[in-house]
């Protein structure tokens, strides 16, 4: 297969990453002055329901590559189904020019 299938070993993942903003309640602590803390984290779907995965900021380049594998393997699937869709077209267009009709 092409280069986007995910090769031995390496992390392919669906979601967005985002940054997580928020005050975390202590009285002497600097978000309580509007300086709040950062967590980045993944976000996904699954079975309609959105779940999240708090990231180390040192995890999120590799969490950004499996991101990057995930949409490359999805782009290649659906151009695979399109040619597929085509020749079965282009089969059906001719078994029609010939009389065969459907079957």
């Amino acid at each position: 297969m092409g280069d986007s299938r995910k090769q031995e070993g390496q992390l392919m993942v669906r979601g967005s990453i985002y940054t997580l903003r928020g005050k975390c309640g202590k009285d002497n602590c600097r978000c309580r002055c509007g300086e709040l803390h950062e967590t980045p984290a993944l976000s996904y779907s699954l079975k309609g329901k959105t779940h999240i995965i708090y990231l180390r900021p040192e995890e999120v380049p590799r969490v950004r590559e499996a991101i990057e594998r995930y949409k490359e393997a999805r782009d290649s699937l659906e151009a695979e189904a399109l040619k597929g869709i085509e020749t079965l077209r282009v089969e059906v267009e001719a078994r029609r020019a010939q009389g065969g009709g459907r079957k």
